[in-house]
């Protein structure tokens, strides 16, 4: 059986159409169809193809015994809410948490304080759309331009732009969190107090179907 079967058989298994497969690949439909005819041996994009039909890249590339996604070399990470991943400035480990958790699958290298965020809002976008996910690493320190999860002062995070200013006498930095929506303001360590909790490490777009 040739990739192109493989990918076929497990997306009707899951009963998805070429069209959701693609958006849970976070691949454009042609490419998926591409695939399925044969005429992409080797997509680049293979891990999220694996991850949209639950299953092993390697098995999907090279075939031999299916292995589930959940057998193969991924770890999970809990989804948390804004409430809890504002907690986690604190530190606390993230199983003291109130709540049953989600788990999303990742085969990034991450610290074991990780977690994931489902986006709310539009304060975000273009780039970053409510009901996208990110993965965030606590252990990870920002640099300028990247995005972070922080404490604003509030019970809940907050998703934006690093931008450091200037480090103080003292050596601490104080920085501002950006929003890409100009609808939204900047804000800034100096007016209120802010803790970054972590650095996002990936990316993940879902899109609603209209």
């Amino acid at each position: 059986m040739a990739l192109a079967d493989r990918v076929k058989q497990k997306r009707i298994e899951l009963g998805l159409t070429q069209t959701e497969a693609a958006e849970l690949a976070g691949i454009r439909q042609q490419s998926w169809q591409s695939i399925e005819d044969g005429k992409t041996l080797k997509p680049r994009n293979i891990i999220g193809i694996a991850k949209a039909l639950r299953c092993d890249a390697d098995w999907l590339m090279n075939g031999g015994a299916f292995i589930p996604i959940a057998e193969a070399n991924s770890r999970r990470v809990p989804l948390i809410s804004y409430v809890q991943a504002g907690a986690l400035a604190e530190k606390p480990p993230i199983e003291a948490l109130d709540g049953n958790f989600e788990y999303i699958l990742t085969d990034s290298e991450l610290s074991e304080f990780s977690f994931g965020l489902r986006i709310e809002g539009d304060s975000m976008e273009p780039d970053f759309k409510d009901g996208d996910i990110i993965i965030v690493d606590p252990e990870v320190e920002p640099t300028p331009g990247e995005f972070v999860v922080a404490k604003n002062g509030s019970d809940q995070a907050t998703f934006k732009k690093y931008r450091p200013t200037y480090t103080d006498m003292k050596g601490c930095q104080h920085f501002e969190l950006v929003p890409l929506n100009d609808d939204y303001p900047v804000i800034n360590s100096d007016h209120q107090p802010l803790t970054i909790i972590g650095v996002m490490v990936e990316h993940r777009i879902y899109r609603r179907k209209r």
